[in-house]
């Protein structure tokens, strides 16, 4: 299910687009929201209207519950309007659905994909797992060494994988060089945005030709659904509406009701959370326990100038490393603590904190070096109470 072809004027601010996108009238009628459409069958009027309709394959048009209806369309579009340079926007069940679909979109057996080193952990598992089954080979890359990168494009690639930041080391990368020597090289990029979404880094502007974003995060907010989403300009985005439809990927109405409405909140629960982040990792940054912060917004951070020079904004998302040589030592902090909740995901309102061993996710990059560390999703709690719950945990390494 997607929405292609209809933007809000570009002039307009993203906090205004994300609160006028996809609330057309006729899908609204004369309420705010859309309403949750649920049905898997469409009816006609006569058999001619519906052969009519099988011959318009675009959102608007009533066809049968897979591809969706006013529901589904209205996050699509309003996805799109956030997206500088899109046509279009598909959407799937899943983070990792969306992966999926967008690599099947653009590759086939005997094709190269580069993918950098410190993609999320289940893009990696389908390169070594469901593309190698396939027959498409992944050859995996250190984004930050553009030379190298280079090198690995001549010598043939149809597609390119990257992230920014890398995830859990947090590694920035030149995106836009990056997207660059891939094109040049006949390449089509696509980049993984989940941490900074369209209103912190404007990938397709910026050079990529596809971008994916775990709608589970930040766009949900509230750590209740999963969905994921891909936008691309119109070349693209036929491509990756195509193969979509083709494996059958629908996502619930109740679940698109759910995202459109974090959607609306997205712009303020970014800014809270990214400004109660950087107060923590910099308190972080002071603690004798802790031997590196990895967090972008930090000017110490190796990859801040490249953060600032192409984002607009950041989230709640990053790891330190303990200065422990124990490796239980990052579990023992993580269960010492009373406000961060232990699990997966990231992008809700509460506060999650992770034990992570990142070289345990790597080909050629160095993680931690073995380090004991732990990632951080910061949520709306006030910063002064987490770094009071952070402290008392850490120092658990002091009185062992």
């Amino acid at each position: 299910m997607s929405g292609g072809g209809r933007s809000e004027d570009p002039a307009r601010k993203p906090a205004t687009r994300l609160v006028r996108g996809g609330r057309r009238p006729e899908w609204t009628g004369p309420v705010v929201n859309p309403p949750v459409w649920r049905a898997s069958t469409h009816l006609y009027e006569s058999d001619a209207a519906r052969r009519e309709a099988g011959k318009n394959n675009v959102d608007g048009q009533f066809f049968y519950g897979r591809r969706g209806a006013p529901t589904q369309w209205a996050l699509a579009e309003a996805l799109t309007t956030i997206e500088p340079g899109a046509y279009g926007t598909v959407l799937y069940p899943s983070g990792v659905a969306a992966i999926a679909g967008c690599l099947l979109s653009v590759l086939k057996p005997g094709d190269r994909l580069l993918m950098a080193d410190n993609a999320y952990d289940p893009s990696r598992s389908m390169a070594t797992g469901l593309l190698a089954r396939l027959g498409v080979a992944t050859i995996f890359f250190d984004p930050r060494d553009l030379d190298r990168f280079a090198a690995l494009c001549s010598e043939g690639a149809q597609a390119v994988w990257l992230e920014a930041p890398g995830s859990l080391t947090f590694e920035m990368c030149d995106v836009p060089a990056l997207a660059a020597i891939a094109r040049e090289h006949g390449a089509v990029s696509l980049i993984d945005n989940t941490w900074a979404s369209p209103l912190g880094f404007a990938a397709l502007a910026h050079g990529c030709d596809i971008v994916m974003m775990s709608l589970s995060k930040h766009v949900g907010g509230h750590s209740d659904l999963l969905m994921g989403s891909a936008s691309a300009g119109k070349r693209w985005y036929g491509a990756l509406r195509r193969t979509a439809q083709e494996l059958g990927q629908v996502v619930s109405p109740d679940d698109a009701a759910l995202a459109a409405r974090g959607l609306r909140t997205m712009a303020v629960r970014l800014e809270a959370q990214t400004r109660a982040a950087l107060k923590v990792a910099q308190w972080l940054e002071t603690q004798p326990q802790v031997a590196r912060v990895r967090c972008p917004l930090l000017p110490s951070d190796p990859g801040h100038a490249l953060w600032r020079r192409d984002f607009t904004g950041g989230c709640g998302l990053f790891a330190f490393d303990l200065a422990s040589d124990d490796p239980a030592a990052s579990a023992r902090v993580v269960d010492g603590l009373e406000l961060f909740g232990i699990g997966y995901s990231w992008g809700g309102y509460e506060s999650l904190a992770l034990a992570i061993t990142p070289d345990d996710y790597r080909s050629i990059m160095e993680g931690t070096g073995g380090k004991p560390a732990i990632r951080l999703s910061i949520g709306l709690e006030d910063p002064d109470d987490l770094i009071a719950d952070l402290a008392q945990a850490l120092a658990r390494l002091e009185t062992r």
